[in-house]
This record gives structure tokens, C-alpha cells and sequence, in this order.
């Protein structure tokens, strides 16, 4: 989050859920919380000291109530004055205590979509002694208030850049506490291990009753399990931070280009009867009802002959091999109009599970051997009988693809791409200081070693969920969101 003159620069640190809130956090902050254009509702936020006093100034509810006795969350139609002689419709919802997504009084109009509208309203308001809010500070707020640990608040960012439905699902599950809970409660058994190893060597030559080794050596295994399962799973997904990539793969003239356009809708790719019209590899963003890939249309694969062609197509070839590398899945295209040649018998026996068998050109006559016994050879699995140019089988070969995207994808786990990338270092270390604690205790050796590493595995688990955090954490979280979050 970018920094201004209301907010120091300074570093602060909270641990096991005391989190003192920052100075600059209780001014108070307003934004347009609705995307820009025009819509048929548009909604203003608004949070901090002092936010039903002014917004008292400026509106007035059709049922003629104070705002200053309410004492519970309420909804109230009526007008907001704008400026003079401009009475705006709009519903308040407002939260005149800390019960709120901020922890703060706050509020919300929403009103007419119209953005000169809602800009003449911010301006009113800025000018009746609010702040603009800065990128995600709305959420930021929900954070230092407790509302929401740092899991959860990049879980709302989830929500807000998810691409297709099982993006959603995943940031709506983690919203709701599916990766904070199992984090938070694994953290609580740490603390009371911990409590217990630190009251064993504190009190040791009192006669009191203290955790057993066998028990140590049972919660440091547990723990040390969940918390690799966990690594692993966030390390899977940090890999998988680009979006599932498909690309388009074949001979020369077989119609890759075409079918790009044909999937793509756009005319993009340029088509040509000659072979090698593709020298470079073109991408483009593929909406599959609601799931999303990388379509990327490769060089065809080919031999030359005279020295200058040759140097020109193995650039064209190793750039094409790269992308059919890095690609999840992959489409085939054979010529229908055409017996297999060797490059493409090789091509088939390559194929593995990602790869999707479509035939081109369904639309023209086969010729001798033609489509009939290439779609014999090619029976490895379904094939896909296409035609860019009437449309044949376009439909169809898309819904085989998201299904093929789909699962691709479910590599991906259960938890939104940014906290991966933050998490997945700190919950390697977290596993590997209590798989060293677990072989300090079952060796017998000092609980002052295992208390040690497992101070440093909580330092580390607190650092996912936010309970220790800088200035410098909550900047790149929160500069990632648009004003307004």
C-alpha cells in the first residue's frame, strides 16, 4: 500500500493475535467501491472516527430518523445532498459501531451507477474532511481490527481477480476460514506444547507432573506432518501461478491457425495455403465457460533444406518445442484431408495424457487414405473432428478442452495463488524446524533445543496468518488491490 503523509513508515510487529492498530488508521477514508463505468447501482464506502457525524451533515433519511440513535447495523432509504439543489437517492447501510468489516463505524451508499455522480459524492465528502482511501485499506482496516487474518484478506483479493468458478470456490473457502482455521488451531497446540516444554526445564526440580517424551515426540509428529501436507500443497500451487496453458501443435498447413481463430473468435492468427506461414507463436486469453486458459498457436513442425530456411526454422522449431513443453495440454492437429506422414506417426506415439487428438479440414473431401484410417491411427483416445471454416465440431472440442483445463488445474489446490506465493517459504521452515524438534526429543537430548525450534515454527506459522507481520508484508499485500477494497 502506497504511503502518504498521513501514514509513517515504520515497522511494527503483533504476535499471537495482540494487534495494536496503527495511528494514521483512525482517520477517516472514503472511495467508490463499485467498478468504473456506468451501472445501474453504484455504492460509495466509508469508514472511521467521526463517519455518522459528517455523513449526518449531508443525508437525510425518508423516514425523518437521527443517525447518531442507532446502535445496531440498519438499512435507511433517503437522500443524500450532493450540492446544492442535487438530492441523490440511495439506500444507507450503516454500522454505526466497531461490529463492522473495518472494525470501525462505517457506511455505505448505493445509488445510481452514473460515475460523475458517485466522483460529485466522493468530493463532497473528501471535502467535508474524509480521506480518499488508498489501495485495500478498507480491507487492510478489517486485518488490524482482527476481523480478518492476512490468509483471509488475500482471500478477498481472490475473490476479486478469480478468472473462473473454481478460482472463486477457491477464494470464497479460503474467505470463510478453510486454510485460517487449520492454521490457527495448529498454532494453539504449538503454544500449549510450548508451554509445556518451558514449564518442564523452568520447574524442573519441583515434583510436578510434565508432558511425557512419548507425547512431545506424538505432537511434534503431528504437527510436523500437517505442516509439510501444507508446504507441499502451497509450493504445488505458487508453481501453478500462471494461468493453465494450452498450445496448438502439428505439421505445417494443417490448419493450426485456423482453428486459433475458430476457438479464439478473432482473427489473430494469419493463415496462408503455403507451409511455414507461422514463423512465431501467437497467444490469446480462451474463455471456456467460465474457465480460462492460454492459447498459444506454434510454428509447424518441419525440415528445411537450403542454409538460411534452415536457420530460420530452428529458431521457429525450438520456440515451438518450448511452448508444447510448458504447455498442460495440448492439441494435435492432423490434416483430415491427408494420410499420416512420418513425422506425425511419431508424433502420435509421443502423445501422452495431456494431449487432445483433432482432426482439421473435416469440411474437404479425404484424400486416398485420408481421414478414415488417420482417425483409426489416431484412436488413442477420442478424436475431435473439426472445421474452421464451417464451424464443425468447434463447440464440441471446446467442451472437451475445459474439461481438459479443469483438470489440469486441480494440481492447484485449495488455496488462492498470492498467499502460496507469500506462504509456501515460511511453511517450509515451519516444517523443517519441527521435523528437527521431533529428532532432538526422541533422541532424549535438551527440551531446550525443542523449544528452540519450535519458537521459530511459530514465528513462521504467525507469519502466514499475520499475527507477526511488517510494514513491508502489508505493503505488497494490500498495494495489490484497487481503492475502494
Amino acid at each position: 500500500m502506497a504511503t502518504g503523509p498521513r501514514r509513517e513508515k515504520r515497522e511494527k510487529t503483533a504476535r499471537d493475535g495482540n494487534v495494536p492498530m496503527l495511528d494514521p488508521l483512525f482517520d477517516s477514508i472514503a472511495a467508490v467501491a463499485s467498478p468504473s463505468g456506468g451501472a445501474a447501482r453504484g455504492v460509495l464506502r466509508l469508514s472511521g472516527p467521526g463517519v455518522i457525524e459528517r455523513i449526518g451533515r449531508h443525508f437525510r433519511a425518508d423516514s425523518g430518523e437521527d443517525l447518531s440513535r442507532f446502535l445496531f447495523p440498519t438499512v435507511l432509504a433517503g437522500r443524500l445532498a450532493v450540492s446544492p439543489g442535487i438530492l441523490l437517492p440511495c439506500d444507507l447501510y450503516l454500522w454505526p459501531t466497531a461490529r463492522s468489516y473495518t472494525g470501525q463505524p462505517a457506511a455505505e451508499f448505493h445509488t445510481l451507477g452514473s460515475r460523475p455522480l458517485l466522483d460529485a459524492a466522493l468530493g463532497m465528502f473528501l471535502a467535508a474532511g474524509f480521506r480518499l482511501a488508498e489501495p485495500g485499506e478498507f480491507t487492510m482496516r478489517a486485518f488490524l481490527a482482527g476481523r480478518l487474518d492476512l490468509t483471509q484478506a488475500e482471500a478477498v483479493l481472490g475473490v476479486i481477480e478469480a478468472g473462473d468458478a473454481r478460482q472463486l470456490d477457491t477464494a470464497l473457502a479460503q474467505l470463510a476460514g478453510g486454510l485460517a482455521g487449520p492454521l490457527h488451531e495448529l498454532r494453539d497446540r504449538l503454544l500449549d506444547l510450548l508451554a509445556h516444554l518451558e514449564a518442564g526445564f523452568d520447574f524442573a526440580d519441583e515434583d510436578l507432573p510434565f508432558i511425557t517424551q512419548d507425547e512431545i515426540s506424538s505432537r511434534l509428529s503431528e504437527a510436523a506432518e500437517r505442516v509439510s501436507r501444507l508446504a507441499r500443497q502451497m509450493e504445488s500451487r505458487a508453481e501453478t501461478w500462471e494461468p493453465i496453458r494450452v498450445a496448438l501443435v502439428g505439421r505445417p498447413n494443417v490448419g493450426k491457425s485456423s482453428l486459433f481463430n475458430a476457438l479464439t473468435g478473432k482473427a489473430g492468427a494469419l493463415v496462408f495455403d503455403q507451409p511455414g506461414t507461422t514463423r512465431d507463436y501467437l497467444s490469446a486469453h480462451l474463455n471456456l465457460a467460465d474457465v480460462r486458459c492460454l492459447l498459444t498457436d506454434t510454428a509447424g513442425i518441419e525440415v528445411a533444406f537450403d542454409a538460411e530456411a534452415q536457420e530460420l526454422s530452428a529458431a521457429a522449431q525450438a520456440a515451438s518445442r518450448e511452448q508444447a513443453r510448458q504447455a498442460h495440454v495440448r492439441l494435435l492437429c492432423l490434416d483430415g484431408t491427408r494420410p499420416l506422414d512420418l513425422a506425425e506417426r511419431t508424433l502420435l506415439e509421443d502423445a501422452d495424457s495431456r494431449t487432445l487428438i483433432v482432426l482439421t479440414k473435416c469440411d474437404l473431401p479425404a484424400r486416398e487414405q485420408g481421414a478414415g484410417s488417420r482417425e483409426g491411427r489416431a484412436a488413442r483416445g477420442p478424436v475431435s473432428r473439426t472445421s474452421s471454416r464451417t464451424g464443425e465440431g468447434i463447440a464440441a472440442l471446446k467442451s472437451r478442452l475445459r474439461a481438459a483445463v479443469l483438470a489440469a488445474g486441480v494440481a492447484d489446490g485449495d488455496v488462492v495463488a498470492g498467499t502460496a506465493v507469500r506462504c509456501h517459504g515460511s511453511l517450509g521452515v515451519a516444517a523443517e524446524c519441527l521435523r528437527r524438534a521431533l529428532d532432538i526429543a526422541q533422541v532424549g537430548s535438551a527440551e531446550e533445543l525443542v523449544a528452540a525450534d519450535v519458537r521459530v515454527a511459530l514465528e513462521e506459522l504467525g507469519k502466514v496468518v499475520g499475527t507477526v507481520y511488517t510494514e513491508d508484508i502489508l505493503d505488497r499485500i494490500f498495494s495489490r488491490f484497487c481503492i475502494g477494497k
